[in-house]
């Protein structure tokens, strides 16, 4: 048995009964429906090929988001997640740039890294080496007048961590970042690149080994192991290409606000909502959040 999630702000039961027309009209077939929050969140059950039902229900209301999984081990007790433009609402390094005068130049990089069209770790060290000569106390400065905790993250990640879950922040991005930035949201820990630093100045290198694709990967697996959590109970979120690795690998791959090649890769696409969405996915209603 498979669910189909609806997860709109202003979803009407006239979208739910279309949603079940439309797995129909694939074959499949719906059976028992469920308001998660009425209006906003809705759960259909249905029998049949879940990719098809995936394809039908995406698009179908033009602000929804629409998740497809299965019903056995929805609720999740890992969640792996990216951090910049995924936990908080920025790419870090376009930042930094920005202080040095070097947005244009350092965003198109980060942009066609994202995309999957550089390999990340050279476009990482041609990045960083920009920033050689940059007073270290710009970071303190660029963190707190520019980072952002993305909506519905210290929710999501609160209240999966209330259930017994465990959360682990992975990121392509720093350490000066990444510490508190996990700190705030509460996860478990983080994992992320360090900046070389020499007489108080980033000295344009990133420390060994490198936080890339294959490390997320790792660090799912890493806190599977660590956690004594099936696969099936995992969930792992991120936008970019560096984020498909431990997508593909986890229970459930989300892309959120991604790059196509990611939002590809996933199994299922939040390109509307919040990160509440990813509470909605694993059944469990606002009145139940921690905030």
């Amino acid at each position: 048995m498979f669910i189909l999630t609806l997860i709109a702000d202003g979803l009407s039961a006239g979208d739910t009964s279309d949603a079940a027309d439309r797995l129909r009209a694939v074959g499949c077939a719906p059976g028992e429906g469920r308001w998660i929050d009425e209006g906003m969140a809705f759960d259909l059950r249905f029998t049949g090929d879940p990719a098809a039902a995936r394809r039908a229900a995406e698009g179908q209301v033009a602000r929804a988001d629409a998740i497809v999984q299965r019903e056995a081990a929805r609720e999740k007790a890992l969640i792996v997640s990216d951090m910049d433009s995924t936990m908080i609402t920025v790419e870090c390094i376009d930042e930094l740039a920005d202080y040095a005068g070097l947005r244009a130049e350092i965003s198109a990089v980060t942009e066609r890294a994202m995309q999957g069209e550089l390999d990340f770790e050279a476009a990482l060290d041609a990045r960083v080496a920009l920033l050689k000569g940059m007073d270290v106390s710009i970071l303190e400065t660029c963190y707190r007048e520019r980072v952002r905790l993305m909506p519905g993250a210290e929710a999501l990640v609160r209240t999966m961590r209330a259930r017994g879950g465990a959360a682990v922040l992975v990121s392509g991005g720093f350490t000066h970042f990444a510490d508190p930035v996990a700190a705030a949201i509460g996860f478990d820990r983080a994992i992320s690149n360090r900046l070389g630093m020499a007489d108080g100045k980033l000295d344009g290198t990133v420390g060994r080994p490198i936080v890339g694709a294959e490390a997320k990967r790792e660090a799912l697996l890493a806190a599977m192991a660590e956690h004594g959590v099936p696969l099936e109970r995992t969930l792992a979120v991120g936008d970019g290409a560096n984020d498909i690795p431990m997508i593909e690998a986890a229970g459930l791959g989300i892309a959120y606000h991604a790059k196509e090649k990611a939002a590809a890769a996933a199994d299922a696409r939040v390109m509307h909502g919040d990160l509440t969405a990813l509470l909605y996915a694993q059944g469990i209603a606002r009145r139940d959040w921690v905030n």
